[in-house]
């Protein structure tokens, strides 16, 4: 017999924080009315019992001195796909979890279905909660592929899927989604944040004990963070989450969080009819589409990771019509487009205090390289005197408090990006150094907007 009993405990559907009673603000995240009302198993279970657990990785080894570790490079799998392998750091190392998160319809169970149809190679166990194994193949059909290697399997209960896991020894689970799991030890419903936790932790010890790779799907709540508990994005090995409009065609694959590789990166793909398509160089997507002579665009020569790209900046300055001045910024922070108007009113004199600005960052990306504020500005400059900027000039360059333009980091490289593109000049801060500028690049370097203003606009009658 086991000595398991139930009792009642609170839990912070933000951050996870576990109280024995209910709280306004939550003591660890400080978030209000977060606590939720959820029933665990508490108690030692017996013999029997712990025969149909899951060991911890590692149960029964000795310490071992940090020297004696090998330290040798962990062994990767090839997705065949050079943009997920690049924002994985490599390949899919084994027996890590790998969290994919993003809205509704943006494209997670189409990724995570395509991977194991462009693997021929690759065993793998696709575990469906959503969707019958019939919906699944009607997707797969879709996509196209090889799938004799892949097995589908609806399941929900998690003792029945890592049994099944065992049995088959795949070299790869894929979990669509880890909301709907659960499991008979915890008492509450799928979604909960002791089921998620639970679920997470289970699927955890299997891939440490087995070396099999596994790919959860979660959603995201509206606040655009992965729904359940922060504890389960510290569980997981990597976090990658989906960026963009669902209704438009690009999507953003940002890496939020990676043991084994590098977290500035991102990878870029669009989606069609047969799935999601990997786009090799985005600057070809981001760059002015649209007749030349239109005022309020400019072009950044931007840096995400170690990705250089070309993004076009898009503004509109208009009289207010109904009084108080409005400030929107699309895929830009707003606090800092308050900031670069307040920059150009105090330190260069343009007026923009009774004048809407709208800005936009095309393509839906989301921008936060600092190294876009000499676009931003040159685009909203460009809107308010209705004088476009030649569309053969691009911006590279951080805006201070005081007015100054301050370099940014690896200038050369975008220099670099934005000739390849055919661009044929970049203004940047004067106060950097560059070298290895190719023939035929026009770099004007500028301190401070006042001198941008005398440089970009001076052929404005």
């Amino acid at each position: 017999m086991t000595s398991i009993r139930q009792k009642t405990v609170w839990f912070c559907s933000s951050c996870g924080n576990e109280s024995p009673k209910w709280m306004g603000r939550c003591p660890a995240c400080g978030e209000w009315n977060t606590m939720v009302e959820e029933k665990v198993a508490v108690g030692k279970p017996s013999g029997a019992a712990r025969q149909q657990g899951f060991h911890v990785p590692g149960s029964g080894q000795k310490p071992v001195p940090l020297s004696e570790i090998d330290s040798s490079a962990e062994t990767r799998i090839s997705l065949h796909n050079a943009e997920m392998d690049r924002i994985l750091g490599g390949g899919l190392v084994e027996g890590s979890l790998v969290l994919i998160g993003g809205e509704p319809g943006i494209g997670k169970s189409t990724l995570s279905l395509q991977i194991p149809l462009h693997c021929s190679g690759l065993r793998t166990l696709y575990v469906t909660g959503e969707e019958s194994a019939r919906q699944v193949k009607l997707r797969a059909a879709r996509l196209g592929g090889d799938d004799s290697g892949c097995l589908i399997y609806s399941e929900t209960l998690m003792d029945n899927i890592l049994a099944e896991a065992r049995k088959i020894e795949p070299d790869l689970m894929v979990v669509d989604s880890v909301q709907t799991m659960f499991t008979q030890s915890i008492d509450s419903s799928p979604g909960s944040v002791s089921q998620i936790r639970e679920t997470a932790a289970l699927l955890l010890r299997f891939a440490k004990e087995t070396g099999i790779p596994v790919i959860l799907i979660g959603h995201i709540t509206k606040e655009g963070s992965i729904a359940g508990p922060k504890i389960l994005e510290h569980i997981v090995d990597v976090v990658l989450q989906f960026e963009g409009d669902s209704r438009g065609a690009y999507r953003i694959l940002r890496s939020i969080k990676n043991r084994f590789g590098s977290t500035s990166e991102l990878a870029v793909f669009e989606m069609t009819g047969k799935g999601l398509r990997e786009v090799s160089n985005p600057s070809e997507m981001l760059i002015p589409m649209h007749e030349e002579g239109l005022s309020g665009v400019a072009v950044s020569a931007m840096l995400d990771g170690t990705r250089p790209f070309l993004i076009e900046v898009q503004a509109l300055v208009s009289s207010a019509a109904y009084g108080t001045p409005q400030r929107s910024a699309t895929g830009f922070d707003v606090r800092r487009l308050n900031m670069l108007l307040a920059v150009l009113e105090k330190r260069a004199g343009f007026k923009l205090g009774a004048k809407d600005v709208f800005l936009n960052m095309a393509g839906g990306l989301r921008v936060s390289d600092p190294a876009c504020d000499l676009a931003v500005v040159a685009a909203v400059l460009s809107s308010n005197f209705d004088f476009a900027v030649p569309a053969d000039t691009c911006f590279a360059g951080e805006v201070g408090l005081s007015g100054e333009i301050r370099p940014v980091t690896q200038t050369d490289r975008r220099i670099n990006e934005a000739w390849r593109l055919g661009f044929k000049k970049i203004y940047v801060s004067s106060f950097g150094n560059t070298d290895n500028i190719p023939e035929g690049m026009d770099v004007v370097r500028v301190p401070d907007i006042p001198a941008l203003c005398r440089s970009l606009f001076r052929q404005q009658p």
